[in-house]
């Protein structure tokens, strides 16, 4: 019998997603200076107010504040009448050293003995009804919000917009869980005050998602995506009625309050630890960096149709206590006996190919490098990969490679372990 699952994303300008972006942005800096900073930086907004607090251990001299209005600025909140604006608001900072408890069981004389920077378990997940390797609802969720950031800041379409939003898409599954058709869409997008009804307000912003947003979005995607844009798609347009306040004056923000979103949706499986304002020692993020490589990897070889890969730590031990691989019974790599790989077999092939020490991981993926800002709105997996070219502390311009995490460069050696 088919059946509905449902993924939600939030905009760059959603209170939570401010946080998380002033968090990396504050994070990059430190790297920009010094690429071994320690860092957790945690952040809180909300009316006219941003408090950043957390653990630092860097030689680099980094001024908060600055950082903080200029995000908050690139986001879009600059205007008064929002009760949250980068040249006005207070900003508090009470970053302070990490303690060194913490420090002594991350730092060792071997760099590759690095410990984790806590104990905890990091999960990974593709599937390949998507591009992307993600799953689509979450995709599309994205995407949506995306493009409606795009057409705020051209400011020639939709010029009411505001920058916080959230969006929801709803996938009908048939038997053999692939997406048959999209059922709702849900958008909720801040605008200003309209000279108008209610009623009119929101007629014409409802006509707006439905003939600018959607058939922009819809044309990027794949003719077979496509398809599954039907005329019975329900769509509930901010289903509350008006929304002129949001933002950080609507409700609060806190770094690391959407980890859902930042992942999959709801598919797959989360550990539970946050990623924006941590440097890669922690391994809640360089960890879930490295088991999504290896899932999206091992989709793309043709070794299972979907895989979730679990990855555990001790804190301040190098070698990882586990590793969990389930591929959902869709399993198409063969053993000799000619019958498909156990998800045990596939575990043991995987800690074969990729070392999973945190220092191991950072190395692999450049982990070390000012490219995090990009992370903390509209996902930190299924991003396109690029790169980033960066004033470094010496004056030198430096390019880094952006969304390691994503790149498909172990399929050729997969294929080769699992003999497809």
């Amino acid at each position: 019998m088919p059946y509905l699952f449902t993924s939600e994303s939030v905009s760059e300008g959603h209170p939570d997603k401010v946080a998380d972006q002033i968090s990396d942005a504050i994070l990059d800096e430190y790297l920009r200076q010094d690429p071994t900073a320690k860092v957790a930086c945690e952040t809180l907004v909300t009316t006219d107010f941003a408090l950043v607090a957390g653990e630092i251990k860097s030689t680099a001299h980094v001024d908060a504040e600055p950082i903080v209005r200029n995000t908050i600025r690139h986001i879009g909140y600059n205007k008064s009448e929002y009760l949250f604006n980068a040249d006005t608001c207070e900003v508090m900072n009470r970053l302070h050293e990490q303690s060194p408890d913490i420090n002594q069981g991350v730092v060792r004389k071997a760099p590759e003995e690095q410990g984790a920077g806590d104990q905890g378990m990091m999960f990974g997940y593709a599937t390949n009804e998507s591009a992307s390797y993600m799953p689509l609802a979450l995709d599309l969720s994205h995407r949506l919000l995306e493009e409606l950031a795009i057409i705020r800041r051209g400011g020639q379409e939709m010029t009411y917009l505001r920058p916080d939003a959230k969006s929801q898409v709803t996938i009908r599954y048939s038997d053999d869980h692939r997406p048959e058709a999209i059922e709702t869409i849900v958008i909720s997008t801040q605008h200003d005050d309209f000279d108008a009804s209610e009623e009119v307000m929101l007629t014409r912003i409802k006509q707006d998602i439905l003939t600018i947003l959607i058939p922009r979005v819809k044309a990027k995607l794949s003719v077979e995506v496509q398809a599954l844009f039907t005329n019975d798609i329900q769509h509930h347009i901010n289903p509350t009625g008006k929304f002129v306040i949001g933002g950080p004056h609507g409700d609060s923000g806190l770094t690391g309050r959407k980890i859902i979103v930042d992942t999959y949706g709801g598919k797959g499986a989360h550990g539970g630890g946050a990623f924006s304002g941590k440097d890669s020692s922690k391994v809640d993020r360089s960890a879930a960096y490295a088991t999504r490589h290896i899932a999206k990897n091992l989709v793309a070889a043709g070794v299972a149709e979907q895989a979730l890969v679990q990855v555990a730590y001790a804190i301040g031990v190098a070698k990882p206590v586990g590793l969990y691989v389930t591929t959902y019974g869709t399993t198409k790599a063969l053993g000799p006996n000619g019958q498909p790989l156990t998800d045990g077999e596939i575990a043991d092939k995987v800690n074969e190919l990729f070392d999973l020490r945190p220092y191991a991981i950072v190395e692999r993926l450049g982990l070390r490098n000012p490219i995090f800002s990009a992370t903390a709105a509209y996902g930190h997996m299924g991003r396109q990969p690029g790169t980033v070219t960066v004033k470094m502390k010496d004056g030198e311009e430096k390019t880094f490679e952006t969304f390691t995490w994503e790149k498909l460069d172990y399929v050729d050696r997969i294929k080769a372990a699992f003999k497809l």
